[in-house]
C-alpha cells in the first residue's frame, strides 16, 4: 500500500519510506492511499484470538510491505508479559451493562503510548533495512507528558537510532517528569522547554522543515524522523485497540457481532480518537466518536462550530497530556472528510500557522456532526468524577480517564444515547497521585514519587512496578532551552 501526503498528493511512498520519514517534507502528515475494508468474518477470527495476533493481521492489512511474519514477531516483543502486566495487554474492564473501560495502561511507562511506542521502534528499525538506510535516524520528540518516555523506553539503546525528547518545563506531573529525566540509554536525550506543549510541537515542526538544518544532519550522518502521532507507525498500532476492544466484547457476550458501539475517548493531538475514527473507516461497527477536552477546549469548539481557532487562553491542567491547542492530527481526519482534497487541506493549515485560525466548509461540517460529539470537562468536574467512581464502583481512575466518564455522562444527559459505550482509560491513576489523592479526600504529603505509597496505602491498587523503581533513581538530565533554541539542542545532540 502506498502513503501521501495531507498536503501534496502527488508524493507517494512505500509504508517502510513513511514509517522512515515520520513526516512528509512539506510539513504534510503520512496517511494510507486507501482505507481496508474489515467484515464480521474478519473480525470472528480475532475474537478468540490473542491481542498479538490481533495486532499482526489488522496492521499487515496496512503495512503490505512487511511480511506477516515480521509483524508478528514484532507484535510478539512489543506486547509480551516482560513489557505488559496482563496478558491481555489492552483489557476491557465492564462498569455497567452498558459502559466498559479500555485499560491501555498496563504497558513499561503505564500510559497508552506505549500501545504504540514498543511497535513503532521494530517497524522503524525494519524499515531502515528496507529502505537501504545507512545513516543514524535520530527521532525527535515534543511530548505533553507521556509520549517522551514511552518513545524512550522502546527506542533505548535500539541500533542506528538516537531520540531527542522535548517537554514543557512545568506542563507535566512530577511522576512523568521524573520517568523522563532518570531515562537510561547511552543514545537519548531530554531537554525541558520554556513553553507549554505546543511551543515543544511547534518546534520539532520547525526543525523537520528545516532544509539547511537536515543538510546539516546529513553531512554528520544523520536522518530525522518522528515518534509523535504525526507518525503513520504511531497511528496504526493505536488503530488495533479499538478493533481489539470490540472483539473482547463480543467474546465476553457483552455485544452481539455487528452491534454498534460508541468510543469516548480523552484527546489532546486528536490521535487516539482519529484511531478510533480509521477502525470505523474500515469497518468496524461503532456508532458516535465522543471526543473529550478539558479546560483546552478547542476541539470541542471546532466539532460544534467546523471553526477552528487556538486563539484562546491556555490553560495547566491536572490533565496534562491533554494541554494542547494545536491538535496535528487533525490534519488526517480533514484530509479524509474533504475526499483527500490537499490544496484545501493546505489552505486550512495555511491559515492556522498565519492567523491561528479557519473554519471548514458546511460540507465537512456535515460530516463532523454525523461522525462525532464534543465536549469538554473543567478541573472541578474532573476531581469530581475521580470521586464518584472510587466511591460508586471502588474504581481509581487518572484525571484524564475521568475527564473521558465525564464527556460520556455530559453526551448520554444531552442525546439519550443508550448505545453500550466504551471509554477508554489512557494512564494508570499512580502518574498523578496528587490529583487522585487530593480528589478522593485525602491530603497530598509531598509533590513527587513519595506519593506512590501513600495513594497504594489509600487505594490498596497495586503500584506498577516500574513507576515504584524510580523512588531513589538517579537524575540524568538537567538541560533547560527557549523555545526558538530548539534547533540548536538538537545539533548539539547530534554533533
Amino acid at each position: 500500500m502506498k502513503y501521501y501526503s495531507t498536503r501534496d498528493c502527488t508524493l507517494r511512498y512505500e509504508a517502510a519510506e513513511a514509517v522512515k520519514m515520520g513526516l512528509s517534507r512539506d510539513g504534510g502528515l503520512l496517511t494510507p492511499v486507501e482505507i481496508p475494508r474489515i467484515d464480521e468474518a474478519f473480525l470472528q477470527s480475532l475474537v478468540h484470538a490473542r491481542y498479538q495476533e490481533r495486532a499482526a493481521k489488522v496492521m499487515g492489512l496496512y503495512l503490505t510491505d512487511y511480511t506477516y511474519e515480521e509483524l508478528s514477531a514484532f507484535a510478539e516483543n512489543a506486547y509480551g508479559p516482560e513489557k505488559f502486566d496482563t496478558p491481555a495487554v489492552a483489557p476491557v474492564r465492564t462498569v455497567d451493562e452498558t459502559t466498559h473501560c479500555l485499560e491501555l495502561w498496563h504497558g513499561p511507562t503505564s500510559a497508552f503510548k506505549d500501545m504504540a511506542l514498543q511497535m513503532l521502534p521494530q517497524l522503524l528499525s525494519a524499515a531502515l533495512c528496507k529502505t537501504g538506510e545507512d545513516k543514524t535516524v535520530c527521532i525527535l520528540v515534543a511530548t505533553s507528558g507521556d509520549t517522551g518516555k514511552a518513545a524512550m523506553e522502546g527506542f533505548a539503546d535500539v541500533p542506528q537510532t538516537k531520540i531527542m525528547v522535548f517537554y514543557p518545563r512545568d506542563g507535566v506531573s512530577a511522576v512523568q517528569e521524573a520517568q523522563m529525566v532518570t531515562q537510561e540509554g547511552e543514545n537519548v536525550g531530554v531537554c525541558a522547554v520554556v513553553g507549554n506543549f505546543d511551543d515543544a510541537q511547534s518546534g520539532v515542526k520547525r526543525i523537520f522543515s528545516d532544509m539547511s538544518i537536515r543538510n546539516t544532519l546529513a553531512d554528520r550522518g544523520y536522518v530525522l524522523s518522528s515518534a509523535n502521532s504525526i507518525n503513520w507507525g504511531r497511528i496504526l498500532p493505536q488503530v488495533v485497540y479499538y478493533i481489539s476492544a470490540y472483539c473482547d466484547l463480543v467474546r465476553d457476550g457483552k455485544v452481539a457481532m455487528g452491534q454498534k458501539v460508541n468510543f469516548c475517548v480523552p484527546t489532546g493531538n486528536f490521535g487516539d480518537i482519529l484511531a478510533a475514527y480509521y477502525a470505523k473507516r474500515m469497518g468496524l461497527p461503532v456508532g458516535k466518536l465522543i471526543c473529550a477536552s478539558n479546560r483546552n477546549d478547542v476541539l470541542t469548539d471546532f466539532l460544534r462550530t467546523g471553526v477552528y481557532d487556538r486563539n484562546r487562553p491556555f490553560h495547566t491542567t491536572m490533565s496534562p497530556s491533554m494541554d494542547i491547542l494545536i491538535s496535528s492530527n487533525l490534519e488526517r481526519l480533514l484530509f479524509d472528510l474533504s475526499g483527500e482534497n490537499d490544496a484545501e487541506v493546505r489552505g486550512y493549515m495555511d491559515a492556522l500557522a498565519k492567523e491561528g485560525k479557519y473554519e471548514v466548509t458546511d460540507a465537512i461540517k456535515e460530516k463532523l456532526m454525523e461522525q462525532y460529539w464534543g465536549g469538554f470537562c473543567d478541573e472541578t468536574g474532573t476531581a469530581a468524577t475521580i470521586a464518584e467512581y472510587y466511591q460508586k464502583y471502588g474504581y481509581l481512575i487518572d484525571t484524564h480517564t475521568a475527564v473521558a466518564v465525564n464527556v460520556m455522562e455530559q453526551y448520554r444527559a444531552a442525546t439519550g444515547d443508550d448505545t453500550v459505550t466504551v471509554f477508554v482509560s489512557t494512564a494508570s491513576p499512580y502518574k498523578f497521585c496528587n490529583h487522585v489523592l487530593t480528589a478522593i479526600g485525602q491530603t497530598p504529603a509531598g509533590d513527587g514519587v513519595e506519593l506512590l505509597d501513600q495513594l497504594h496505602a489509600v487505594s490498596g491498587v497495586p503500584v506498577p512496578r516500574r513507576l515504584a523503581a524510580l523512588k531513589g533513581k538517579a537524575r540524568r538530565f538537567d538541560l533547560t532551552a527557549e523555545k526558538q533554541d530548539m534547533e540548536q539542542v538538537v545539533l548539539n545532540f547530534l554533533k
